[in-house]
């Protein structure tokens, strides 16, 4: 039988090195089906995979918003391919920060997340100009989240 190797260990001259594993951000509101997923495109499209991206709603529509839908495209975000998912309890568990937006106490909670509660218009039954304003509010925290996520790594 030949001998396990032994388990590396960390000295004083030669730290142990990990992988670094990129940040996990859930979006959440109630239907899926416009802040989180125009939320999702722009993580997404401005972090591409440096940061790892889902979004649920804890009552999901059966599709997404097509004013939602049609904001983003015209800033070139196409958020056709997201579809409203059911929030879970190990969505939350497995993500470093998730992010509310209108859910209030139906999101469940877990000790060790960091949640943060974004306060934005609903664009359910919104004109194309009121969910414009709710996007550019949306890009403007997304660019806020990607600057303490990832520092020095702006776009």
């Amino acid at each position: 039988m030949t001998p396990r190797p032994a388990a590396p260990t960390e000295s004083a001259t030669e730290p142990m090195t990990s992988v670094p594993t990129r940040p996990s951000v859930l979006f959440v509101c109630v239907h899926n089906a416009g802040r989180s997923q125009m939320a999702h495109g722009f993580l997404t499209a401005l972090a591409g995979d440096a940061i790892e991206v889902r979004s649920a709603g804890t009552a999901p529509a059966d599709r997404i918003n097509p004013i939602a839908i049609e904001a983003m495209a015209e800033i070139g975000i196409d958020i056709t391919t997201g579809t409203p998912k059911v929030l879970t309890g190990d969505t939350v568990q497995t993500s470093d920060v998730v992010i509310t937006m209108g859910c209030g106490d139906a999101c469940p909670y877990f000790p060790g997340v960091d949640y943060r509660d974004w306060k934005l218009d609903d664009p359910a039954g919104q004109d194309l100009d009121a969910v414009r304003r709710i996007r550019d509010d949306i890009r403007k925290l997304v660019q806020d989240l990607i600057t303490e996520l990832l520092p020095g790594n702006v776009r």
